[in-house]
């Protein structure tokens, strides 16, 4: 790890630690609480997969949805309006818009093969971002002379990663360039989170696999034709078994930082609350080898 303990943690004149975990935790809280402190740069790798390696594909989804439109269509032809995505830290819709949900075209569903096609684009994409850490910390010292950094990460970060591969080439290259921190939750967190999720069923990236293996099984229990599937039904059924399949993966992971708890990351104010709390992450964590 980069801080050893404690005492390198506090007298380190640069901090880089990267967040992960499911989400609803905590993560935005605690980014959103570094940056405010000016301090911090706030590197979203959901904000950067917006805006730098899907941008164009979301883009040209919407454009591709307003060509259906004659009036609109005539317009676009004639460049006589202009669409784009206004993706921002605090707005990350178009990202999940894109991504969709598979099943009745009719309820807002996609083909299960253009749904997987654009989990894959998610996939490359997240992967890409993720890998530009390194560089963005680099680039936030250098260019805005912020001597601090945190990776704010998307929840789907463990769906790449094989967590028990002590030589992921991914963890490997993060943890060199920042401190993991996995925010856990308890078994109330989650109960809410799939309550919140029951409400407003969102689109996720999966694991092709998993996300094939749900799908069978959802078609098979349901009785539905692949065009048939209510898209949020779907989603729904699936979040719960993607929650518990996630969470080992988080818990893998966290060998290569530390962990601290959804109930203390609620109640971080300030940049002082945040040193303590990784410098007794790093006293936990050094009493616990």
């Amino acid at each position: 790890m980069l801080y050893r303990d404690a005492d390198s943690w506090r007298a380190a004149p640069s901090k880089r630690v990267l967040v992960f975990g499911m989400s609803g935790l905590g993560k935005t809280h605690m980014s959103t609480t570094l940056r405010d402190s000016g301090n911090w740069f706030h590197y979203s790798i959901d904000y950067r997969i917006g805006t730098r390696y899907m941008g164009e594909r979301i883009t040209d989804n919407a454009k591709a949805e307003a060509m259906k439109v004659p009036f609109l269509r005539d317009l676009l032809m004639s460049d006589s309006i202009y669409i784009g995505s206004n993706i921002t830290f605090h707005n990350l819709s178009p990202v999940s818009t894109y991504l969709g949900k598979p099943g009745d075209p009719a309820k807002g569903g996609l083909p299960i093969a253009e749904y997987r096609r654009r989990q894959e684009q998610f996939r490359l994409s997240e992967i890409a971002a993720l890998n530009d850490t390194g560089y963005f910390a680099e680039r936030a010292q250098r260019l805005y002379g912020y001597p601090n950094f945190i990776c704010d990460t998307g929840g789907s970060i463990c769906e790449w990663v094989d967590p028990n591969d002590d030589n992921d080439p991914l963890m490997t290259t993060l943890s060199s360039v920042a401190l993991p921190i996995w925010i856990k939750g308890d078994e109330a967190h989650t109960a809410a989170l799939i309550a919140r999720f029951d409400k407003a069923p969102k689109p996720m990236a999966y694991q092709p696999d998993f996300l094939l293996g749900c799908w069978s099984e959802y078609l098979a229990e349901t009785g539905d034709a692949e065009d048939k599937v209510d898209p949020n039904a779907f989603v729904r059924w699936t979040y719960a078994r993607a929650l518990a399949h996630r969470q080992p993966r988080y818990e893998a992971m966290s060998r290569w930082g530390v962990t601290v708890t959804a109930d203390d990351v609620a109640t971080l104010n300030g940049e002082a609350d945040f040193n303590d709390l990784i410098a007794d992450a790093l006293t936990s964590k050094l009493r616990s080898s």
